[in-house]
C-alpha cells in the first residue's frame, strides 16, 4: 500500500514539536520530525528553513485532529527571575531595574588603555559595575 507522508504542522520552538511528536508515539501513530537539528542548533535560521516540521501519513490525520483536539493548548511558562532578597537598589534613585554588567561610561581603565595601544590590539579587560536602567547611574 502507497501511503502519502505530509507536514501535518510546523513549530517554531523544537520543545513544542517534540511534546507533539510524544503524544503520537504514545498513542502508536507513525509520525517524524524534520530540520529538528538545524533548528536546535541553529535558532537564528529556523525561520529560513520554515520551522519543525511534524511528518505523518495522510491516513492518520482525522485521528491525529481527535487527540491532539482534546489536548490543551502549549504554554511554555515564564520563569521566576525577581528574586525577593538581596535586591540591588540604585543609589541615585532607589530603582530596583538594576543589572550587572559591563559598564558603558567608563568602561576601560587607563592602563588597559595604555596597554591597548602599545600592542594595537582591542582593550582586553573591560570595568564591571551595576547598571540602573531607569536613570542610567552606574555605581559599584
Amino acid at each position: 500500500m502507497d501511503d502519502k507522508i505530509i507536514v501535518y504542522r510546523t513549530f517554531y520552538n523544537p520543545i513544542e514539536a517534540n511534546i507533539v511528536k510524544a503524544k503520537l508515539d504514545d498513542a502508536e501513530i507513525p509520525c517524524f520530525l524534520t530540520d529538528e537539528n538545524i533548528a536546535t542548533i541553529q535558532p537564528l535560521y529556523n525561520l529560513a528553513i520554515g520551522g519543525v516540521k511534524l511528518n505523518v501519513f495522510e491516513k492518520d490525520v482525522e485521528q491525529i485532529n481527535a487527540i491532539l483536539q482534546d489536548a490543551p493548548e502549549l504554554e511554555v511558562p515564564e520563569i521566576e527571575t525577581e528574586q525577593t532578597e538581596n535586591k540591588v537598589v540604585c543609589q541615585n534613585c532607589g530603582s530596583t531595574n538594576v543589572g550587572f554588567g559591563i559598564a558603558t561610561k567608563n568602561k576601560h581603565s587607563w592602563w588597559v588603555a595604555l596597554l591597548s595601544i602599545l600592542m594595537t590590539v582591542y582593550p582586553f579587560k573591560a570595568n564591571r559595575c551595576y547598571h540602573c536602567y531607569k536613570c542610567g547611574h552606574e555605581f559599584n
